[in-house]
């Protein structure tokens, strides 16, 4: 069963880390961020670091290499944000 369980969330983790990367692709190509909220990706940023440090406490690799993924795209969404203001 912890198998099953462990299948589920990496699954779970490979789409919701892929779910960042059109944007991703979108500000690199375009370099257009006015419409991204800082806000929110300040927020979302932090609670993705939380997640990741969740993942490295419980021992859940699935969990903590997929917010060290998203963790990395959002960082660079917010840098391109006050690069390209």
């Amino acid at each position: 069963m912890a198998n099953q369980t462990e299948l589920v969330g990496a699954v779970a983790a490979v789409f919701t880390t892929i779910s960042f990367l059109p944007q991703v692709v979108k500000v690199y190509r375009t370099r257009h961020t006015s419409d991204l909220s800082m806000p929110m990706y300040i927020i979302f940023s932090m609670g993705v670091f939380m997640w990741m440090c969740y993942g490295f406490l419980t021992g859940s690799l699935p969990i903590l290499l997929a917010n060290a993924i998203v963790l990395v795209f959002c960082t660079y969404i917010l840098a391109m944000k006050i690069v390209y203001k």
